[in-house]
């Protein structure tokens, strides 16, 4: 009966973001539930990758090259989707623009294109999703935030943040939209995950990563893997009354006081 609240069998979804990181997680943890997948990245070599690991494990996975940040693409994407699987029951809503850049010196221009990417581009992903979901009556849409849309980061996020914050009021606004006609709509808001980026920034400064670690209780930064957990959990019946909600995925970080301080590691 547990085993069941969890799976995805005979259900098919669509995630963006796979070549790595938690994109890719995420596909892979629904089709070890049972999901068949439409899988999209601009990246073609991560995305054949990721869809040959899928179909290893017996399900079927459809690669879709796509920039979402296009909504020309995005919706070309969908169609695709329809003439493949004719429905949809889960949307992953991962892959998304980041650009550092301090509020004083910006360029509007800049700044529009991370908001599009982040917000506009990817509202159109659940517009799309969610308009097959209400038809059909049902559905889950995941969408990856960040803690950075619910509080500031500072160190020039300023127009990721305010893209993410866009992200957190969609989720919420959407499910209390939708929720009332079968369509759950959630937000995963993780801190500091390791993915190449990331990685590169902190070997440049020597002195970031500690400064990460000050405002992680649980004392070490994500790995892409910790996601799969929740997102297999927010796609499957085992949230069925879970919907609207903002879930930190941080170790600790917005649980802890600016003036706090971690407690001894064991």
């Amino acid at each position: 009966m547990i085993q069941e609240l969890f799976s995805l069998e005979g259900r098919v979804a669509l995630v963006t973001g796979v070549a790595s990181g938690m994109g890719r997680a995420m596909a892979l943890a629904f089709a070890e539930a049972g999901a068949d997948l439409l899988i999209a990245d601009i990246n073609a070599a991560g995305l054949q990758r990721t869809a040959d690991e899928i179909e290893a494990l017996g399900r079927r996975a459809l690669p879709v090259n796509c920039d979402v940040t296009s909504i020309e693409q995005i919706r070309a994407m969908f169609a695709q989707l329809d003439r493949a699987f004719g429905r949809i029951d889960i949307l992953g809503n991962v892959a998304g623009p980041g650009q550092l850049a301090t509020p004083e010196d910006i360029d509007l221009a800049l700044m529009a294109e991370v908001v599009h990417g982040l917000t506009v581009a990817r509202f159109c992903c659940c517009q799309e999703a969610g308009r097959r979901m209400l038809a059909a009556g049902k559905g889950s849409i995941i969408n990856i935030c960040s803690i950075g849309g619910v509080s500031a980061l500072g160190r020039g996020n300023f127009p990721y943040s305010v893209g993410m914050g866009g992200v957190a009021q969609m989720t919420r606004e959407l499910s209390t939209e939708w929720s009332g006609r079968g369509v759950r709509v959630n937000a995963i808001l993780p801190a500091q995950v390791i993915n190449s980026g990331l990685a590169q920034r902190m070997a440049a400064d020597d002195q970031l990563e500690a400064q990460f670690l000050a405002g992680i209780p649980i004392g070490r930064l994500g790995r892409p893997e910790d996601i799969r957990g929740l997102s297999l959990f927010l796609a499957s019946d085992a949230s069925s009354w879970i919907t609207g909600a903002l879930i930190p995925f941080d170790g600790g970080n917005l649980a802890l006081n600016a003036g706090g301080t971690p407690g001894p590691s064991a």
